[in-house]
């Protein structure tokens, strides 16, 4: 298999939805699916383009409740293109019989080419050729080409060619009960040189987007103009009549261009599209611009695996380019997130959440830029959680679980079980451990960069406010420890106790992941604000009254933090998990299969997944997954809790039992997990997490948006998990053990303003830095530290991993109950 080619053969209406998510084109300005040119939205085909940041708001009347929900916004169709012979109707997809049918996208371009054989119901056969991108060398820019050749007939053919602004949102079937009208035509049109324009204004946010298109045909050299245009209210298209012959091919290019009125350097966003696409160059120009963009975000960003499973390196490949479509360089100056399901369909409304945890990583050590960017989004919606906090009594800034376009929570209050056809109560707005995520997203990146002037003004006070707010959640218990009472942890199958009502009761008690990041978080806030200038930290901690008083509370709940443990010494989920009843899983398996969405399962059977011990993706495993070894047991020292280094695998096995994995998160987290105890299982939920959208192991939903927290998750697993990159304390470490599948990895790594490319075999590590201007900087392996300037290059030999023996674990469990019990008095 080519690792740089997706490709599709044969038309399968069932797949449609599918393909136009995975071969959607986009460059972090717009993405637009890959639906056919000639489709409309309907159960097969969904024509969807969305603007970043696109966001509107419209009231529902659902099960007895008015509920308000902002959607990512399908903006007008720039695709529409269609043919007809003889006066007969108008071809859509599904209207003729297939003699060949190839789809294609080459990753290297990022240029989507779809090769059709048909035949209509006349007989008629004609071949239809098309290449398609969204150009990356300028944001602005989308270009369609189609050449048609008659293969078996001559005569009249009709060619249509519009934009179609009455589209809806309509890609999620469940939210088909919502209001969907989420666009008002403003003007449609054709302006000189046979310019189609069409301005549309979002209806709640008053948002404008303009979008113009130029369309040319051409035989045998000759162009060929437009019969007739007709406006309409919300669409306006051409007709081209021409004379078409058997065996002579009909090229039609059509280039379009997309405006916002929140754009930067413009005018108006109707004038802006026009003239963009009154001066844009042919396709074939417009195309080898856009193939360079790519061309050189792929020096900057590929991962190579050789000697892997091909498969596994183009499907790595195609998770970096949909990274790159929703977060690039274009998207650096608009203030906006990047989603979980991409701007690439309606899933989640396009809403931001915890997701940048798993996709910063990636980001920040290629293109920094972006990252700051994205961190920028939280910040510039730092008043509104701030809000938030006071209106629920406490201080800081509350950051929501789902955020849109001003900050605010946009979490459902009830959702649509499809499986029982109930409206249920929905309590993920609970996950306060979103905050504590973007905290820890502000130290990494600036662990990598160590961009001090981000942390002066922004940074600092963005963790400071997260770090008050945690700290106010926290209330002393009788035992003398802090707790964290009525919240949830990653795992959303637990929103409450057993037999308490979600509604008003629900939330659990001391969930282990989120009081130990609330400790971390509260225990590095001074190492933040040290990093500052001493008159800088000054004046912050002036501006957000930050005092002596309220830093040292901070340092004791640190300190203090309950963590729940089972008797026998696993860390417990949240207070009173170890309580909840096991579910006969071997049952459940044999009865319905799949069980990745067990929630709605037990709830069809009128059961609550709150009664047992199950969940949907990594909770207590976090911890694993974001801290080594080494940063665990020096956070629970800190709380005066006994840590074994076994004890991490004994967690792992034990949640690993229980968990539905139904989050695509869960494949990443668990690969990671487990890639220094048990390598070949890692790898092999690797390639899982690999597989989630390509071979959509989800059941359906990809068509409704990629899962880019996962997609970036298993690129962070090359990146940083199986190279064992770490940034600590101002030094970049390597401790790399490949999967046996992956005899070599290559790849580059930007650190602290030095561009490191690094080639790692089972054997060997090599890291070489780029001639450049620039100070040195620390690498190390296992101890061995180099001090690195640009143009050098240091080999180390990998050393074996020998796992300590029995007396010696015995050893080190005393030593660590030695030191809770002195804690502990």
């Amino acid at each position: 298999m080519n690792a740089w080619h997706l490709k599709y053969s044969g038309y399968d209406p069932a797949s449609e939805g599918l393909r136009e998510t995975l071969c959607a084109l986009g460059n972090g300005y717009i993405v637009s699916r890959a639906a056919a040119p000639n489709a409309h939205a309907d159960e097969v085909h969904y024509p969807g383009t969305y603007l970043a940041g696109g966001y509107d708001r419209l009231t529902s009347e659902i099960a007895g409740h008015r509920i308000e929900n902002e959607d990512l916004v399908n903006i007008p169709n720039w695709l529409p293109l269609t043919m007809r012979a003889e006066d007969g109707d108008w071809l859509g997809p599904d209207d003729v019989e297939y003699l060949d049918y190839r789809q294609e996208i080459d990753l290297r371009g990022n240029v989507l080419t779809r090769f059709l054989r048909f035949r209509d119901q006349a007989g008629r056969v004609t071949r239809w050729d098309e290449r398609r991108f969204v150009s990356m060398h300028d944001p602005h820019l989308a270009a369609l080409s189609v050449t048609l050749t008659p293969e078996n007939w001559s005569g009249e053919m009709q060619l249509r060619a519009g934009l179609d602004g009455s589209v809806i949102n309509w890609g999620v079937a469940r939210y088909r009960d919502l209001a969907s009208r989420h666009l008002e035509t403003v003007h449609t049109g054709q302006e000189e040189g046979g310019v189609l324009v069409l301005r549309s204004r979002f209806v709640q946010a008053r948002r404008e987007v303009a979008l113009a298109a130029r369309t040319s045909v051409v035989i045998d050299g000759g162009h060929i103009p437009a019969a007739r245009c007709e406006i309409l209210p919300d669409i306006v298209e051409e007709q081209f009549d021409l004379e078409a012959k058997e065996g002579r091919p009909v090229a039609v290019e059509k280039i379009a261009a997309h405006f916002d009125s929140r754009d930067a350097g413009i005018t108006e966003p109707l004038h802006e599209a026009a003239n963009h696409v009154r001066h844009a160059l042919d396709f074939r120009a417009l195309e080898e611009e856009h193939s360079l963009g790519w061309h050189h975000l792929w020096d900057q960003f590929d991962i190579r695996l050789d000697d892997a499973d091909s498969d596994a390196q183009l499907k790595l490949r195609l998770h970096i380019l949909h990274l790159l479509q929703t977060a690039s360089i274009h998207s650096v100056d608009m203030d906006v997130g990047v989603p979980p399901r991409g701007w690439h369909g309606e899933a989640y409304r396009g809403h931001i959440m915890w997701d940048e945890l798993f996709i910063f990583p990636y980001l920040t050590l290629r293109m920094p830029v972006l990252t700051r960017a994205l961190l920028r989004y939280r910040y510039h919606r730092l008043d509104e959680a701030r809000r938030a906090a006071r209106e629920a009594g406490l201080k800081g800034a509350m950051f929501p679980w789902q955020s849109g376009s001003n900050g605010r929570e946009e979490s459902q209050r009830i959702h649509l079980n499809p499986r029982s056809g109930r409206w249920i109560p929905d309590n993920s707005w609970r996950q306060r451990h979103i905050g504590a995520a973007i905290a820890y997203n502000v130290w990494e990146y600036v662990q990598a960069t160590d961009d001090r002037d981000f942390l002066r003004d922004y940074g600092a006070e963005l963790f400071c406010e997260i770090a008050r707010y945690l700290s106010s959640l926290a209330e002393e218990r009788p035992d003398g420890r802090y707790g964290i009472c009525g919240v949830m942890g990653p795992d959303e199958f637990h929103t409450a106790y057993p037999g308490a009502d979600p509604s008003t009761d629900g939330g659990l008690d001391n969930n282990a992941y989120m009081n130990f990041m609330t400790s971390w978080v509260l225990s590095r806030a001074d190492d933040v604000l040290e990093l500052i200038p001493a008159d800088e930290r000054r004046r912050l901690c002036e501006r957000i009254g930050l005092g002596p008083e309220e830093m040292a509370h901070w340092e004791d709940v640190s300190c203090r933090l309950f963590i729940p443990f089972h008797e026998d010494g696993l860390i417990s989920q949240f207070e009173g998990y170890e309580k909840l009843r096991e579910l006969d899983w071997d049952g459940y398996r044999e009865k319905y299969g799949n069980l990745q969405r067990l929630d709605r399962i037990l709830e069809a059977e009128g059961k609550d997944p709150n009664d047992y011990k199950v969940s949907k993706q990594a909770d207590t495993l976090m911890i694993f997954y974001l801290f080594s070894s080494d940063e665990i047991g020096h956070i629970l020292d800190r709380l005066g809790y006994a840590f074994d280094p076994e004890m991490i695998l004994r967690n792992i096995q034990y949640y690993m039992r229980r968990t539905s994995h139904g989050s695509t998160l869960s494949w990443v987290a668990h690969a990671w997990v487990l890639a220094r105890a048990d390598r070949q299982r890692s790898w092999q939920l690797a390639l899982k997490a690999l597989d989630a959208d390509i071979a959509d192991i989800q059941g359906g939903t990809t068509k409704e948006g990629i899962h880019l927290g996962a997609m970036a998750g298993t690129v962070d697993l090359m990146q940083r998990c199986y190279t064992g990159i770490e940034l600590r304390a101002g030094t970049l470490m390597f401790n790399p053990r490949l999967p046996e599948e992956v005899k070599q990895l290559r790849s580059t790594v930007r650190f602290r303003r030095q561009i490191l490319d690094f080639e790692i075999t089972q054997d060997e590590l090599t890291v070489t830095s780029r001639p450049m201007t620039a100070h040195p900087v620390t690498i190390s392996y296992r101890g061995q530290g180099r001090e690195m300037s640009p143009g050098q290059s240091f080999t180390f030999r990998l050393i074996p991993e020998i796992k300590p023996d029995r007396s010696e674990r015995e050893r080190i469990r005393v030593e660590q109950q030695t030191r809770f019990e002195t804690a502990a008095s």
